[in-house]
């Protein structure tokens, strides 16, 4: 299914020049009222009462705590949702205008009424498989917060990120990051979704590499039986222990042999070092917008690995 403009992550339109414009008079604002236009702004302040104050360019703007988000209401989603939306930009709907204990003129603004659009117009119509844009909001041990439409969340749990282990989901992503992501299913009304699956098979990826080079990697792993390094998210190799080698560590290696029948490639440790990590940019293998089903391995491996998203 096609992301629909409608329906970006939050922060993509705020920027926008349609966007400004509607922000730079109460008459522009009346305008974008009365034809229920998405908006976005900054929230500067959450106050005692988990309301959002946004600062509009022609007027002030308030979220009430119960037009925050969905789920603030029925208690399904937590007041700390809406202060963790300080400092950030969130999309709304202008509700109504009215004058504030001063006499000057309050935008007061629903962003729930968006996130219900979101739902009801495009996210209850996704099906496993869909292939959807998302930016990262929040990173934890155990996986990566998306907003997938509208501030509507959802989470790639740590071992859906990518074929090859990390440590954190901060060794493959940052805040703020826009992403694609599959949706895996469905649960309790959230969506679930995966990552590895738009990053390449054994194949594709072994395909990027040739016995000869010497190229860089990132220690993950140290085993008994050798050093596992990442030559890229979905692909690593084995070299042979060494002294002092630890997870994280960057390495430049040199690749012995690449052997398809085995899914195998071994390498040899030229350096390693420590340096700072910032997430190289993904490559992503498949430009579509869905997918019914994705092989990591070759035929022949003893243990296959497959996502099927018409189970």
């Amino acid at each position: 299914m096609n992301q629909t403009n409608c329906y970006l992550p939050e922060g993509c339109l705020i920027d926008s020049a349609r966007n400004h414009a509607a922000l730079q008079s109460e008459a522009a604002l009346r305008e974008a009222m009365q034809s229920g236009q998405r908006l976005e702004a900054r929230v500067r302040v959450c106050d005692g009462g988990h309301n959002l104050h946004v600062d509009l360019p022609c007027m002030h703007g308030m979220i009430p705590r119960v037009e925050g988000a969905l789920g603030i209401e029925d208690g399904s989603t937590r007041d700390i949702a809406l202060i963790s939306k300080v400092n950030k930009p969130v999309c709304f709907s202008v509700m109504r205008i009215e004058k504030d204990a001063n006499g000057a003129p309050m935008a007061v603004l629903s962003r729930r009424i968006q996130q219900e659009q979101c739902r009801d117009g495009y996210i209850n119509h996704l099906r496993p498989g869909d292939i959807i844009p998302a930016r990262v909001t929040h990173l934890a041990p155990f996986g990566c917060f998306v907003d997938i439409g509208c501030g509507v969340p959802s989470l790639i749990p740590i071992d859906a990120i990518s074929v090859s282990r990390i440590s954190h989901p901060s060794d493959r992503f940052y805040i703020g990051q826009e992403i694609r992501v599959v949706v895996k299913g469905f649960e309790n009304g959230r969506v679930l979704l995966s990552h590895k699956e738009l990053l390449g098979t054994w194949a594709e990826n072994a395909a990027c590499f040739s016995a000869g080079e010497t190229v860089a990697g990132i220690v993950r792993s140290v085993e008994d039986y050798g050093i596992f390094v990442e030559l890229a998210p979905n692909l690593a190799g084995l070299a042979d222990l060494r002294a002092g080698i630890r997870p994280g560590q960057h390495a430049s290696v040199y690749i012995k042999s690449i052997v398809p029948e085995r899914m195998k490639i071994k390498l040899a440790i030229v350096d390693v070092f420590e340096e700072e990590h910032t997430p190289t940019p993904l490559h992503y293998f498949i430009d579509a917008d869905h997918m019914d089903s994705w092989v990591y391995t070759l035929p022949l491996a003893k243990r296959q690995i497959i996502t099927d998203f018409t189970a």
